[in-house]
């Protein structure tokens, strides 16, 4: 697989919240961290996500957030 985004985390697929239209799908990535993504239920149907496959996070944004309590 080949992308221009260069933040690619290779994974598995620890839990899949199924909603209506969305889902959410949560990737262990290792290291105790948890990536989390929104996406339609027809993305998660088409990938064949399921809890324990391999699955890459890919992160392309504009901007990033930070905060601190």
């Amino acid at each position: 697989m080949k992308l221009s985004a260069r933040n690619q985390f290779k994974g598995k697929v620890m839990d899949i919240e199924e909603g209506a239209v969305n889902g959410i799908v949560k990737i262990d990535i290792g290291g105790g961290n948890v990536v989390s993504a929104t996406i339609s239920m027809n993305a998660i149907k088409e990938l064949e996500l399921a809890v324990g496959k391999e699955a890459y996070a890919v992160i392309k944004a504009t901007s990033v957030m930070v905060g601190i309590d």
